[in-house]
């Protein structure tokens, strides 16, 4: 399993860089992954959409299909893919330390 190193810490990933265990996740990794996706900075916007995917990550084993984490947020898709340029499944599921999605994210 890779292993990428940020600020003193290790977290082990997939091959697409995603958390191998979401138990391990920490405000670190999130910020690691948003310098992986080039944002410059994580708003208000962004800790409301990767908490939302935590919490139902938690509750549910999975990530929510998109049009639930619409409606839930209150994002527009094209907020979303501003906010995760990469996307909802590969950038924000992946910021939220969720394994990597397998469905319709």
């Amino acid at each position: 399993m890779p292993t990428v190193s940020f600020k003193g810490k290790d977290f082990e990933v997939d091959e697409d860089g995603f958390l191998q265990d979401p138990e391990t996740w920490d405000v670190d990794f999130a910020h690691y992954v948003k310098e992986q996706e080039g944002i410059s900075e994580l708003t208000d916007e962004h800790w409301k959409v990767i908490h939302y995917l935590q919490d139902y990550y938690k509750k549910n084993g999975i990530a929510p299909m998109v049009r639930i984490m619409t409606k839930v947020t209150g994002y527009k898709l094209k907020q979303i893919y501003e906010l995760f340029p990469s996307g909802p499944g590969k950038g924000a599921c992946k910021m939220a330390g969720l394994a990597k999605p397998t469905g319709c994210v």
